[in-house]
């Protein structure tokens, strides 16, 4: 069974329904938390790469990065990473992280349906690390390697 899979049967109501306000709200703070913990280098990153928060990917995200739950994708860089920098592409739309709760609430999910709060800091702080990386070049078999995919 697929990671994907086994979180199907943990959330089988995710898919489709809207995150309540509380559970946002829970989620945000956590990020807060998380963001103020982080060392001086990712803030100076997240000036340079905005960090957005969005429920879930949308229809065209989801196609595009093959995914078939909403709650699959954690999070996203968007752009061109420092390593494949040109010229001619100074006038390109500039480089984002978003973060979908959705998908970080559903990897922090137990067997028993509950979110970890240990899971959830952590769910949070590789995904901002891990989109950050993606700026930096890193591709996803480094990212395992390192212990952040």
């Amino acid at each position: 069974m697929t990671h994907a899979q086994h979180r199907r049967t943990i959330l089988p109501n995710l898919e489709g329904r809207d995150l309540e306000p509380h559970e946002r709200r829970r989620f945000d703070r956590v990020l807060e938390k998380i963001l103020e913990a982080m060392p001086p280098l990712v803030h100076e990153l997240i000036e340079r790469v905005p960090l957005h928060v969005e429920d879930h990917p949308s229809r065209r995200v989801m196609e595009e990065m093959g995914v078939r739950f909403r709650d699959e994708l954690c999070g996203l860089y968007t752009g061109i990473p420092l390593t494949e920098r040109r010229v001619e592409q100074s006038g390109t739309l500039p480089d984002v992280v978003t973060i979908y709760r959705e998908g970080v609430l559903a990897a922090a999910t137990d067997a028993a349906g509950r979110v970890r709060p240990d899971r959830l800091r952590e769910e949070i702080r590789v995904t901002i690390l891990h989109e950050l990386a993606h700026h930096h070049g890193l591709g996803e078999a480094e990212l395992r390697e390192l212990g952040y995919g």
